[in-house]
C-alpha cells in the first residue's frame, strides 16, 4: 500500500536560525488528553504528563540561551509556545527544528521513565510552526494563546474531563 506524499510544512529556503519570533503547535500522538484538563471558564490544569511538558518548555533557555520564551500554554492534547531567537552576533541560534526537537524528545523521555514505560508515540511526528512577521501578528498570537483555554471550555462540554 503506498503511502500517501507528506506536502512540507516547513517554508521553502527560510532560515529557521534566523533571530526572530516564531509560535509553534506541538501535539500529542491522536490528539490524547493527556497534557491537562480545563476547569471552570478556561483555567488549565496540569496532568503527570503536562508537568513534564511545562518542566522542559522552562529549560528550553538553560538549553539554548539564545532562545527565549515568551508566553506558552499547556492544552488537553496541545503545547503552545511563543518563542524569540536572537542569536546575537557570532553566537548562532539553534534552528526551530532542532529546538523543538530536543524538547519532545527529553519530555518523551521523561514521560516514558516516570509515567508510561511502553514505547508509545507521545506526539505527533511534526508540529506546527508560524514565523511571526510583525507586531500585530505578535499580538494576535499572544491573545491568542491567552484565548486558548477559555475557547476550549466553551466548545468542550466535558473539558474538566
Amino acid at each position: 500500500m503506498e503511502r500517501p506524499e507528506r506536502k512540507p510544512n516547513r517554508l521553502q529556503d527560510y532560515d529557521y536560525s534566523q533571530n526572530g519570533a516564531y509560535f509553534v503547535t506541538i501535539c500529542t500522538q491522536e490528539r490524547r488528553r493527556i497534557l491537562s484538563y480545563i476547569v471552570g471558564d478556561g483555567f488549565p490544569v496540569p496532568k503527570p504528563t503536562g508537568i513534564i511538558a511545562e518542566k522542559y518548555v522552562l529549560q528550553i533557555p538553560k538549553k539554548y540561551p539564545s532562545v527565549s520564551i515568551d508566553r506558552y500554554i499547556i492544552m488537553p492534547d496541545h503545547i503552545h509556545i511563543l518563542l524569540r531567537l536572537d542569536g546575537g552576533t557570532g553566537d548562532p541560534s539553534p534552528t526551530i527544528g532542532t529546538v523543538i526537537g530536543w524538547y519532545k524528545y527529553q519530555v518523551t523521555k521523561e514521560y516514558h521513565l516516570k509515567i508510561n514505560t511502553a514505547e508509545e508515540k507521545l506526539f505527533q511526528r511534526s508540529y506546527y510552526d508560524h514565523i511571526i512577521r510583525n507586531q500585530r501578528d505578535y499580538d494576535e498570537i499572544w491573545e491568542y494563546i491567552e484565548n486558548n483555554p477559555l475557547k476550549w471550555a466553551l466548545e468542550n462540554k466535558n473539558a474538566a474531563r
